[in-house]
């Protein structure tokens, strides 16, 4: 697996086919693999003529682990996208993040719109402005000894789901920690790039698509039926709303 380094930080990434690229982010407490790899992203887009580059962040997967929250600011995680980007010679590109990664996502579009052809929002609605998903009890669940010894559902939930990718627990929770500054209403408004919101209907995390869509402008919604965060990544709907959304962009 190809790696490069940004800064101290070993990133891991993949870079498949041939065509337009397209920059996959994955979500919190997962990896480039279970996020785009096992759900059959990279091959659907490849197959669809796209070159496709993914990559594990910091403190996730086989990227370089670090354990001090300050690491994990919303800003220097999203730096690493144009980091591996100019480590691939790549000066623009339709990226594509879910959760945590479309947070990343959004802050490039947002601060540097020149490095994004089109802005793919997966699983995040208005969450990215008012907040929710997962907090500090997230963070304690991963701490803890053992899933027997977590009570709350959500942290359940994510530390089920941490132990399942074998994650580094210590790492997720200084990332939850320093990742979690929102983008303001204003910053969201000032998105130009042409953008699509891609939310489960059951979705509980993400918060409203529309509600988002309001916000940014031209923003296209794609609801994912009766899909929840977590089922919702590797849905047919999710797939071909994407592949319309990226051969109409302009």
């Amino acid at each position: 697996m190809p790696s490069f380094h940004h800064g101290d930080v070993e990133i891991a990434y993949l870079d498949e086919g041939e065509g337009d690229p397209v920059v996959l982010v994955h979500g919190f407490a997962s990896s480039k693999n279970v996020n785009w790899v096992y759900p059959t992203w990279v091959s659907e887009l490849r197959k669809n003529q796209f070159r496709v580059i993914a990559f594990d962040n910091r403190g996730h997967g086989d990227s370089g682990k670090l354990y001090d929250p300050e690491d994990y600011h919303i800003g220097t995680m999203a730096s690493d996208i144009t980091a591996l980007m100019d480590h691939l010679g790549i000066a623009r590109a339709d990226i594509m993040g879910y959760s945590l990664g479309a947070r990343m996502m959004g802050v490039l579009a947002q601060s540097r719109p020149e490095r994004v052809r089109s802005a793919i929002f997966g699983g995040l609605g208005i969450g990215l402005v008012k907040g929710g998903g997962p907090g500090e009890n997230v963070a304690h669940a991963l701490e803890a000894p053992s899933l027997d010894d977590v009570t709350d559902p959500v942290g359940r939930t994510f530390r089920a789901f941490a132990d399942q990718t074998r994650s580094d627990r210590r790492a997720l929770a200084a990332c939850l920690r320093g990742s979690r500054r929102l983008m303001t209403e204003a910053e969201a408004a000032s998105i130009a790039v042409p953008a699509l919101i891609a939310v489960g209907t059951t979705d509980e995390i993400a918060g409203s698509a529309e509600a988002l869509a309001n916000i940014i402008p031209g923003a296209e919604v794609l609801d994912i039926p009766n899909r929840d965060h977590m089922r919702a990544v590797g849905d047919k709907v999710y797939k071909e709303g994407v592949l319309s959304f990226l051969s109409r962009r302009a």
